[in-house]
């Protein structure tokens, strides 16, 4: 192993290392199933902004958005970079302080599916049920590609055996996350969003360093025909450009509906200790996502310049997602404080990847322990309920592990796919449910079951067969979801006093 490879090494021990401790501490404040699934609504705004945004763009930060704008440029990173900020502005604005307002009031929901049941009165929990299945459907394999994602850092880097450096990285996230719930994941997940802004502030400098400054850059970038308009893209196989069709920005910018229903995000929003610092948050995670995304798509033209001047060589198909890692490794070539600084880049790239993981397998276990299993736990003693929580997250993790055994999975395929999935089963369910006074269960049900239908049914039979609909499957799904909302809650029983009268209540609190 070169010196470079100890340093790098050296930098993420360090990083695995202080996790690990975030969790240790976090553990000494859990008493209760609330502490572990909610961090019992104590998160700061600092923390609730940069750990809700941490734990949603994941390694697509660091790998997918770099490696989409250095083949083809900058029109379908771009437009999903917007679509993304959108969604997120817009979540923040509307749903953020709402939500923390509602789940408080109703029943103090600690998960997004017992919330819907505690809004409509759902006795026999039916929508927490129904929930909790959708949520594990998507979220065990999302979790499994974050594991994937893992292993496949160490393996490339290090030489080492794919399914030991996979295991390894389970092993950290799901111990400080079973340690300290919650608020070991928020907390590690601000760590985190600091630790992939430093990332992408290194790569950034050094890679305009190496391809030549800024106008070479740009005077390469300019002579791909197509490669740095929103309405063209360039081909890399035949050096020519192609337009952009209506269609794919409109799949693109459809990424944004996602947030309405991404669990792992809403809990932040519940979870904040006051609803009043929601616009601080907001303001602080909407700059840190418009930035960090532009800066994204911008590494992408730069790593293409460095392949340009020569430093680097070309990246072809997939392999344009490490341009990344290419990058660190570059850079640890110029000595010790360079390569401890590339093992910064690389402990980024781990950590947008762990940020996401610890939620998704948090939101997966809560899914399971408190909303499935929640009716036979509540009858344990708080020692033995916090003991099944954790079990309960282990198991989910072991699961996670065997799906992502194989060293040819895909790791980010299956990325969009849930997207959609949580956009369309939970996000409009999610809209109707905070600002519509008439939905009632009956229609928050159809909505659920036909949101998350309606992306299988589109993704699998549609888009291959039709081709002038071969668009993104949320957008459809999140539409369908919101009419049969509509419809059912209008042809089924209004919904009680009781219930309109507490969303009279929210709606009095958010006015005060």
């Amino acid at each position: 192993m070169t010196t470079a490879h100890i340093c790098i090494m050296l930098a993420i021990i360090v990083y695995l290392g202080a996790m690990l401790f975030v969790g240790y501490l976090c553990s000494k404040k859990n008493n209760d199933t609330s502490d572990f699934y909610l961090g019992g609504r104590k998160l700061g705004p600092l923390v609730t902004a940069m750990s809700a945004e941490a734990s949603d763009m994941s390694s697509w930060l660091l790998m997918g958005l770099p490696g989409l704008a250095y083949l083809s440029g900058i029109a379908d990173a771009g437009w999903t970079a917007i679509g993304l900020a959108i969604g997120t502005y817009l979540n923040w604005k509307i749903v953020a302080k709402k939500i923390r307002l509602y789940t408080h009031v109703a029943g103090n929901s600690i998960t997004l599916p017992s919330f819907f049941s505690n809004r409509f009165r759902d006795e026999r929990r039916i929508l927490q049920s129904i929930g909790a299945i959708f949520i594990v459907i998507f979220f065990i394999p999302y979790t499994a590609s974050g594991f994937a994602a893992c292993g496949k850092l160490f393996a490339s880097l290090f030489g080492v055996n794919y399914l030991t450096a996979m295991i390894i990285s389970a092993v950290i996230i799901v111990a400080y996350t079973t340690l300290g719930g919650f608020l070991a994941a928020s907390t590690t997940d601000f760590i985190q969003s600091i630790i992939m802004s430093i990332a992408l502030i290194i790569v950034f400098c050094f890679g305009i360093s190496v391809a030549g400054g800024p106008d070479a850059v740009i005077s390469h970038a300019k002579s791909l025909p197509g490669y740095l308009t929103m309405m063209t893209t360039y081909n890399p196989e035949t050096g020519t450009e192609a337009a952009y069709p209506l269609i794919n920005i409109v799949s693109m910018l459809a990424w944004g509906l996602g947030y309405f229903g991404m669990p792992h995000i809403l809990l932040r929003f519940m979870a904040i200790e006051d609803e009043k610092k929601l616009s601080l948050s907001r303001r602080v995670a909407t700059t840190w996502v418009v930035i960090s995304l532009a800066v994204a798509v911008l590494i992408g033209v730069i790593g293409l310049g460095m392949t340009e001047a020569g430093s680097l060589e070309m990246l072809q198909g997939s392999n344009s997602e490490t341009i990344i890692v290419k990058i660190a490794d570059l850079l640890s070539t110029y000595g010790v404080l360079p390569a401890l600084l590339g093992g910064t880049i690389l402990a980024g790239i781990l950590a947008s990847t762990m940020s996401t993981a610890d939620s998704q397998l948090l939101a997966a276990s809560s899914a399971v322990s408190s909303d499935l299993l929640g009716s036979i736990l509540k009858k344990k003693k708080r020692q033995e309920t916090m003991l099944t929580d954790r079990v309960t997250l282990l198991l989910i993790a072991v699961i996670a592990v065997i799906i992502a055994r194989n060293p040819d999975s895909s790791v980010f395929n299956i990325v969009s796919f849930a997207w959609a999935g949580f956009g369309a089963v939970f996000g409009p369910v999610v809209l109707f449910a905070l600002f519509w006074r008439r939905t009632n269960w009956q229609g928050a049900l159809a909505g659920m079951v036909s949101g998350g239908v309606m992306v299988f049914v589109w993704k699998y039979l549609v888009r291959p067969n039709v081709s002038f609909l071969n668009f993104y499957e949320l957008l459809p799904a999140f539409l369908i979801s919101s009419v049969m909302i509509i419809l059912v809650s209008l042809a089924s029983k209004a919904p009680s006093t009781e219930i309109t009268d507490e969303f009279d209540l929210v709606r009095k609190k958010m006015a005060e």
